[in-house]
Order: C-alpha cells, then structure tokens, then sequence
C-alpha cells in the first residue's frame, strides 16, 4: 500500500514519515519520499502563468510486507528539526488480497468526475455539477468497496493547479481507506507539441505533470501512464489512450504483455482500462463519423482482447454510461467469446447526448450520472452493476459465468 500526502514541510524542514500497524500490535514507521514541481516541468498556459500555484511536497511512503486483507492503522507525520512531531489524524485501510486470492473483491470504476463547491457558490461554467454526488455516494458505500479505479479527468484543474487541492481534498475520505487508482486523461495530459498522442489544449499546460506526481501508480516510467495490477482474482491491464496504442508502439508491446502474462487459473477475471473509448461507444461525437470509438482503436486493439480472453473493457471520456454485448468486429456472441464494452464517464462533467438510434451491439445506455461496481467472490462468475449517483441504486447489471 503507498499512503501519498501534501504538505509545507520540505526535506530540509522536517522528516517525513508513516506510522502504521495492526491494531495492538508495535506500530512501525515507513520513512516517506518527497518530491514537487516549479513552473519550468509545465509545458504552457495557464498552468505556468496564472495558474500556477506552488504544489508544496508531495510525500509518498509505501507499506510492504503486509497480511492480506487484515485491518491496518495509520497516520503520517513529520518530525522537525527540534525533535517536535506534528501528526496527522488515525485513518485505517484494509490490506488487499493476494493475487489469486478469492475472497469477496469489490472493484467501483468511473470516469470523468472533477470536482463542485459545497458552499454552493459557482463552479467555472458548471462544469462538474453532480462531481459532489458521485463522491457523496462512494462514501456512503465505501464499507462495501474494496478498491476505486477513477479512469481520467480526474480534477479538471485545466491548468488552475489551486483546483488540484480542492479535488484531493473533496475525495480524501475515500482515498485514506481504499486504494484509489488512476488513469490519464485528456484533462491530465493533452497539449500541443508534449508528447501527446493528441494535439488538444485540455490539460491547460499540466501535460500530466501534476497528476503524475500527486498520484501514485505501478508505472515503469512516470510519464508513461499505463501499468498492470493484480488484485485478488483480478488482472487490471490500464492503458494511457493520450499516448500511442497503435500496433508496433510500445506501449501496444506492454498491453499484448499484461493480458497475456496473467494465470487465469489463479485469476479468472481479466480487465482493460482506459479512458478515451478504445472498443465501442455510441457517444454522438463518436457516432457522427461512424467509428463508434477513437478512429483505428479496434484495429490495433480489437485482436489482444479477443487472443487473450479479455472479460470486461471500461472506458470514460463520454460523459454517460453504455454496455454492449459480448462482442468481437461488431457482432454481438456468446459469453466467453466477446467482451463487454462499458463506457462508465458519467462521473461528474457535464453529461454526452448518445447517437438517435443504439447501434445492435448497444445493450443498454442511459444519460446520467453514476458509477460502475464489479464484484467477485469466487472464478464462477462475476457480477457488473451500474449504479447512479442521485440516489445510489442499481438501474443495469449483468453476470458473467464460467464453468
């Protein structure tokens, strides 16, 4: 587990660490990483101008050798100079399971979310309006979750780095108990002439920077946002769709790697993550031109899901929620020989109009905002619920079954 915080403390202040255990045991103290940003590591406007604001430290400490699924305290702190610590308050998690593991795992995947002002006043444009409904109900539900997957346009700083505090801050009751993870967005890392697959302006200048440092994950190179994750009966295969996906890149190489390298014997439940949609989507701005997802996305990557076997591909970008069929090149077939599409971006942003007629493989869709949940407790089956944020209950789900 890795517990990442933001402070005014740099390494020249004050040493940074955490204190964890199980509960009546000796707690033990992990020391923390410290890193920041200035201006010169953000790539344009407004981000490097009037948006900036200092990051301060961004602390990273991570807790190895812990017991599957046990209870485990923690709280950071910083020791000063003089000896004084300051604490942060007791927060507690739940270690995650072994992989392979089973035991009941429930995985909640959205996309799109940002973030809203509680005092009511205005939000820039609106933009974000039920972000706060979608945070208020994975709270409420967060004693039956076990991990988050938020799969791009995480803040919507767009360059406003003051926002990136309110976002953290907004979800801090969430990612304190269960292991938040990401994907990269449009919002996070698009800019012209950064590296970028696409030449859009939506990151405002961040060009992931902010996102990278803020948020941990099990990447080989930090700006590479894309990784593998075992969790439990789980393979999560997370993709960066703002960099390039197409057959002979490597990230491509990375994706025909982690889908492939995965035991399904000891972990059944194979999962693609990413937030532009890559599979199927019936989003008016796809729908316009008839691609149905981002031009050459199911050329290059159509044929990895269908050689290893992929159970469930999740997506955000379009502000909505969709689920198709098992389906392979259009055609919707059996469990088992298909995956399921699920386009999960209604998060918070502003909502997507669908196409007037559902295409064949369009199962269900609905204009509204919510959140995906996955649950698994054993290799037989694995059950897929579509929740909406207004009121938390359930208005789509399937099953999947294997013998």
């Amino acid at each position: 587990m890795t517990v990442t915080w933001t402070s005014g403390y740099g390494i020249s202040e004050a040493h940074p660490f955490v204190e964890w255990g199980m509960k009546g045991s000796h707690p033990v103290h992990a020391a923390a990483d410290t890193v920041t940003f200035g201006r010169e590591s953000l790539c344009g406007e407004p981000a490097r101008s009037v948006g900036w604001r200092d990051p301060g430290f961004i602390h990273t400490a991570f807790l190895k050798n812990l017991s599957p699924e046990k209870e485990y305290y923690y709280k950071i702190g910083h020791r000063l100079r003089n000896g004084q610590v300051i604490w942060g308050k007791p927060k507690s998690f739940r270690a995650p399971p072994y992989p392979g593991q089973k035991s009941l795992q429930r995985v909640v995947i959205f996309g799109d979310m940002g973030k809203d002002e509680r005092d009511g006043s205005n939000e820039y444009q609106n933009y974000q309006p039920a972000s706060l409904n979608t945070t208020d109900a994975l709270i409420r539900d967060l004693d039956n979750t076990d991990i988050v997957f938020h799969i791009g346009d995480i803040s919507y700083a767009n360059g406003y780095l003051s926002q990136w505090d309110q976002f953290t801050q907004q979800v801090e009751p969430i990612t304190s108990r269960v292991p938040y993870m990401m994907a990269s967005g449009n919002h996070e890392r698009d800019f012209p002439n950064s590296g970028s697959l696409y030449n859009g302006t939506d990151s405002g200048g961040e060009c992931g920077v902010p996102a990278e440092t803020m948020y941990y994950v099990p990447t080989e190179k930090r700006d590479n946002y894309w990784y593998s994750m075992d969790y439990g009966m789980f393979r999560f295969c997370v993709a960066d769709s703002e960099h390039d996906w197409r057959e002979g890149t490597e990230q491509y190489s990375f994706l025909d790697r982690c889908l492939g390298s995965v035991d399904r014997a000891r972990q059944p439940w194979l999962v693609f993550i990413a937030h532009r949609v890559l599979g199927y989507s019936s989003g008016f701005f796809y729908g316009f031109d008839g691609t149905f997802a981002e031009p050459m996305a199911r050329q290059s990557l159509e044929g990895l899901w269908r050689r290893h076997r992929v159970d469930v591909a999740f997506y955000g970008h379009v502000h909505q929620y969709e689920r198709t069929c098992p389906v392979y090149e259009e055609r919707c077939l059996p469990d088992g020989h298909g995956t399921v599409h699920v386009v999960v971006g209604g998060g918070g942003s502003h909502l997507s109009n669908f196409t007037a007629e559902a295409p064949p493989w369009s199962v269900y869709r609905q204009m509204d905002y919510g959140f995906g949940k996955l649950t698994a407790s054993d290799a037989r089956s694995l059950q897929f619920e579509y929740r909406r944020s207004s009121d938390g209950k359930v208005y789509d789900s399937f099953t999947l079954r294997r013998d």
